[in-house]
This record gives C-alpha cells, structure tokens and sequence, in this order.
C-alpha cells in the first residue's frame, strides 16, 4: 500500500473510532446494528452516498488481484455473511408482498459493496425466517469480538432472489450468496432438496453471483453445529449441489463455511470430500458456539479476537491435510480478522484469501483498508 493510502486508512481510523465512541458504543451491540441497518436502508438510492462511497473505496483500496476457489477477487478481503442478509419474515407471502411493495428487504446491498468490495450476502435459507426473540447481539470491546444468536434471519431464497433480480443492473461486480440448509429439518433429503431450491431460485432469476458458498454450520440457531459435517452427510449434501450446478451447467464456483473445533480426522475427511467434488474453496471458520452471555442455556456465536486461535487452528489441520494428501480446495481464513498481526498469521497458512465481519464493528468500515496497510509479509 502506497504511503497516501496509509495516512488515509490512518485518518479513517481515528475518525471512526471518534464518532463510535459517541454513536455506537453508547448503546448495546444489538441496538447499535438496529440503528446501522435502518440508516443504511435509508440511503441505499441516496446518489450523494452512492457516489460518496464509490469515492472513498477508490482512495482508500488498491486493487489487488487476488485467485481464489475458482475465481479472480479484485481484493483479498471479503465482508462475511451475516451483514448483507435482509429482513426476517414469517413467511415467504409476507416476503414477496414486501418486495412487490418496493421495499428495500436486503439494506446493504447496494451501499456496502460500493464501500467495503466483496461481500457475501446472506445466509439465506429456503424458506424465510423470522429469527430469534429477545437479545441476540453483544460485543465485547476488550476481546474485540461479538456474538450472537440472531437464527438465520432473512427473507427466504425466493423473496430475495426475486429482490435482487430486479435490480441486476445495479449489483456489484465481484459479491457472493451464501445458502444454509433450514434449522429444524431432520429429514437429509429435505434438507438437500430445500438448499438446491435456495440455489436454484438465484440461478433462475439470473442473480448469478461471483461465488457460492454453502453454509454447513450455523451455530446460533441452536442446532447441533458439527451435524451436517460428518463425511456421508457432507458428501451427500455437496455432492448433489454440485450435481445440480453441473446439470445447468452454472459456472459459478461452490465453496464450503465449516465450524470451528472439529476432530482433526473431521477437518481431513472433510477437505477430501470437498476436493473429490469439485469444491473450489473451503471458509475456515464459521463462529464458535458457545453459551450466550444471558442465559447459559442458549447457543450463540462468537466472532473476532476469541475466534482467532479456533480458526487457525482448523486452517493449520486442513493444510496439513491439503500438503500430505495434494487436495485441490483453496484455504479462507475467517475468524478473527482484526489488524495486521491476524492477517499475517492467516497468509502464513499459505490461506488464498480472507472474510472478516467483527472488524467492521471495531474497527470501521474501511476495516479492510486499515488492516492491509498493517500488514508486513
């Protein structure tokens, strides 16, 4: 990064962390999102924000090409899923009578990839969701890390294929979709067949995005978060998407969100799964389950600083495993993105690219310019 860009990046910095001390720490980690949305929303057709961001990406990230799972980034970082989801509905009428009624169901879409670059929308499930009640964001500023127990929230696949498909014209250029399997299916075959109809409403309505990923593991729904990364479970449900997206002959990459605190063997089997496939990327990880800082009996999970060693850890297993055995599955680090140390600590597992989301929270939303202009290789 060049040194104007550097004195930039420092420049957003400070101002960030001036105007969050006065308009975001001073209220709760869920409020302070509430109110961030609802802004969002507000000036996602604004032609002075639009231009505004597109100005400020411009001078803040060069562009630096950037291979990785079957694709060329146009920069090495990627805001995660979890951020660009939209609204949860009850049910897929209410979602499409939303739509049909111009609004603006999925806020972020259009502002944030014009700031930040590359970002994955979703998760979205099959149906619409509503998501939990209650408190279901924290933070906390001294680990730099959040967690949360939202429930997949969002407006279901078709409602937000539906959305997006009317405003193709105005889509990013690089962004990825990100489909879980719906919480609370038991049955395997269902939940397959609903994650290829999530799939396929995009691909029907021409919202090809840059990238795929298929999220395996959603902790803070309070499924069983290691469930549907079991060797026949993963190979059945990748398996059949990817037969499905070769049928149709859609070129758009797959790539796999695992959990962090898998057995080694897991992390192994897994990655030879995705390899024999034809998976393009495995994101390493997902956040950590754990109990929510109001009531131990409910899962929810944790992102930032407290996920960095977890998700090193399953990058350091799965590129043993990639080096031992020649798998062909690029490496995503995810999980702790903080500075310039954390990154270099994710480039030093020979990982092609990066995700961050708690970053945006602390340290801004030039979070990505901040950090590479830390970084040393």
């Amino acid at each position: 990064m060049n040194p104007l860009r550097r004195v930039l990046a420092k420049a957003a910095e400070v101002s960030y962390q001036s105007y969050a001390e006065r308009f975001i720490y001073k209220f709760d980690a869920q409020q302070s999102h509430a109110m961030l949305i609802d802004w969002l929303e507000s000036i996602e057709d604004s032609p002075f924000w639009l231009a505004a961001t597109t100005t400020a990406h411009n001078l803040l990230y060069p562009k630096l090409p950037t291979p990785v799972g079957g694709i060329t980034l146009d920069y090495p970082m990627m805001l995660a899923a979890g951020f660009v989801k939209g609204h949860g509905y009850a049910n897929e009428s209410m979602a499409l009578q939303a739509v049909k009624a111009g609004q603006n169901i999925i806020p972020g879409w259009r502002i944030v990839p014009r700031l930040v670059g590359p970002v994955e929308f979703g998760s979205f499930t099959r149906y619409p969701r509503i998501g939990n009640t209650g408190t279901v964001m924290w933070r906390d500023r001294r680990q730099l890390s959040t967690q949360n127990r939202v429930g997949l929230k969002n407006p279901g696949a078709v409602a937000a294929a539906h959305f997006l498909s009317e405003r193709k014209d105005q889509l990013p250029k690089q962004f990825g979709i990100n489909i879980a399997p719906s919480p609370g299916v038991d049955n395997e075959r269902e939940s397959i067949k609903q994650v290829i109809e999530a799939m396929g409403v995009f691909i029907k309505r021409e919202v090809l995005p840059t990238w795929f990923t298929l999220n395996l593991s959603c902790p803070n729904t309070e499924d069983d978060p290691t469930g549907a990364q079991t060797e026949s479970s993963a190979r059945n449900m990748c398996g059949y998407v990817m037969q499905f997206l070769n049928k149709n002959q859609v070129d758009v990459p797959l790539w796999v969100k695992i959990s962090p605190r898998l057995a080694p063997e897991q992390y192994a089997t897994m990655l030879k799964v995705f390899h024999e496939l034809g998976i393009k990327a495995v994101i390493a990880t997902n956040t950590l389950g754990m109990p929510s800082p109001e009531d131990d009996t409910l899962t929810a999970g944790v992102g930032g600083g407290l996920l960095h060693k977890e998700a090193t850890t399953a990058l350091t297993l799965l590129r043993n495993a990639s080096i031992e055995h020649g798998y062909n599955v690029d490496l995503i680090g995810c999980g702790g993105l903080l500075n310039g140390d954390s990154y270099s600590s994710f480039k030093n597992l020979d990982v092609a690219a990066v995700q961050y989301w708690s970053a945006l929270i602390f340290r801004g939303p030039f979070a990505a310019a901040i950090i590479q202009s830390e970084y040393k290789p």
